[in-house]
């Protein structure tokens, strides 16, 4: 499992476990927490009123008295009032009112008089001077739909004369019970998106820059050339950053180490060659010769030190190119116009060969790149076809656009590449002898050249044809 994905499970389990538990609780707790708020306003409306019938209950006259007629109005009242969005239209206190026996001598509905209330909690604790308060259902035959009631003592003195009762059904609460439950699982659906919302934000981020890391990491593991990724600007001088950079010393310091071996390596083989020639000459140089052998081996000392020559040059500019880790310098490359201009330093060479040129070129077929370093691939590339020519033979320079990308390409009439060293051109110091000389260049200009094709994001594809036989060297770049 991606550790991307490790990390949303991870984030969400935590998240929903913890929204579980808070929704519970706060579900849980709202219709209780509801209905001890009603009960408590209910305590300080009992004992009001219950103050209010004491002067009634004293005369004898809480059935008939004013207090009495007062209650009696309260159904027909009508408040019209708005609460929290609901329209409250009547009023939901019924009044009762119980003399020291228990025996119901007032209703503000007129239900229960003269009934015996005296098994009930709120007048059987408030008769005995404790706290009364019971929530039953409103009738034998609708036990779901309670009621709650709150009783008061009426006093005369320290005695107690009567018990006022007052009752409100719960079910009005539940309006508001049920909008703050509404409430509170849309702001808990809210805050489940935008913790999703958070979440896929970080993981993007977190797997996004692992991922960054691990790309790099793998290029340079295989070899390619590879930059130091961006980390953006959400990483900022984060961990990630510093990692980045930390594998960027590593890979830097660790190449650097391994490129300085590799070439003292491949650099010690290839100048045995030339060296073991050159000593081999000179040594018999200091023997008497005839002008003729003189002149041969003197002249074999030159080439062998030309050839050291173009190796150490042809090395220089390879390490340099194999450094850059991206262009110094981008600027528009007009190839067409290049190609004209290699083709004409190049003209002493092909009329030694007597090489016929054909040359088909888009004219404005643009490139972005570094021209120098575009100039010596190419320069390369046309050299190479240019030695593997027969004598009288003839070189094909094509410059054409396709599809948003300019190709460049040289075909000659030589022998080709052979079987064996197909998979091998591209190695360093590897070259095949020339069909005239017998002699082998320094194997690094098709090395260079594929370094400054992939740094400019290019394809170099060299391959046989036939008809007539030759071989086609390919060079696409992006227009």
């Amino acid at each position: 499992m991606r550790i991307g994905l490790r990390l949303l499970l991870g984030f969400f389990l935590v998240l929903g476990l913890a929204l579980f538990v808070v929704l519970r609780i706060f579900l849980e707790e709202v219709k209780p927490g509801t209905r001890l708020a009603m009960e408590d306003s209910l305590v300080d409306a009992a004992y009001a009123l219950a103050q209010l019938a004491t002067p009634d209950m004293k005369a004898g006259t809480i059935a008939t008295g004013g207090f009495a007629q007062a209650m009696t109005a309260l159904p027909s009242l009508k408040p019209r009032a708005e609460i929290w969005g609901f329209q409250k239209n009547q009023i939901d206190y019924r009044i009762t009112v119980t003399d020291a026996r228990g025996m119901v001598v007032f209703d503000s509905r007129g239900q229960d008089l003269g009934k015996d209330h005296s098994r009930w909690n709120d007048v059987f604790k408030t008769l005995r001077g404790e706290y009364g308060a019971r929530s039953s259902g409103e009738s034998a035959y609708d036990a779901d739909r309670t009621v709650m009631h709150v009783a008061a003592p009426i006093r005369d003195g320290e005695a107690i004369i009567g018990v006022l009762t007052v009752a409100r059904p719960n079910q009005t609460l539940e309006p508001y019970i049920q909008r703050s439950r509404d409430r509170i699982l849309n702001w808990s659906w809210g805050l489940l998106g935008f913790s999703l919302l958070i979440g896929l934000l970080f993981t993007w981020w977190m797997a996004s820059s692992l991922s960054r890391l691990r790309g790099y990491a793998n290029a340079v593991a295989q070899g390619e050339r590879a930059e130091l990724p961006r980390m953006g600007r959400l990483s900022g001088n984060t961990e990630f950053s510093d990692l980045a950079q930390a594998v960027e010393r590593m890979r830097l310091k660790l190449e650097d180490k391994a490129y300085v071996e590799n070439y003292v390596h491949t650099l010690t083989h290839e100048l045995k060659s030339p060296l073991a020639g050159i000593r081999g000459a000179a040594e018999l140089l200091q023997e008497p010769l005839p002008e003729a052998e003189r002149e041969r081996f003197a002249a074999n000392i030159q080439r062998q030190t030309e050839r050291l020559q173009q190796l150490i040059d042809r090395l220089l500019a390879l390490a340099d190119v194999e450094q850059l880790r991206h262009l110094r310098t981008v600027e528009p490359v007009e190839l067409a116009a290049l190609t004209r201009e290699l083709l004409h330093t190049a003209e002493p060479k092909l009329r030694r060969k007597d090489l016929q040129v054909q040359v088909s070129l888009d004219e404005g077929a643009t490139v972005r790149g570094d021209r120098f370093l575009i100039a010596q691939a190419l320069q390369n590339l046309l050299d190479n076809a240019i030695d593997f020519s027969p004598h009288e033979g003839a070189l094909e320079v094509t410059v054409r656009r396709e599809e948003g990308r300019v190709e460049w390409s040289v075909r000659d009439q030589g022998p080709g590449v052979p079987d064996y060293a197909v998979d091998r051109i591209f190695e360093r110091f590897y070259s095949l002898p020339r069909a005239d000389t017998q002699e082998k260049s320094s194997g690094l200009g098709l090395c260079l050249v594929q370094e400054v094709s992939a740094l400019h994001g290019g394809t170099l594809r060299i391959h046989n044809v036939s008809d007539p036989r030759g071989c086609r060297a390919s060079w696409t770049l992006p227009a």
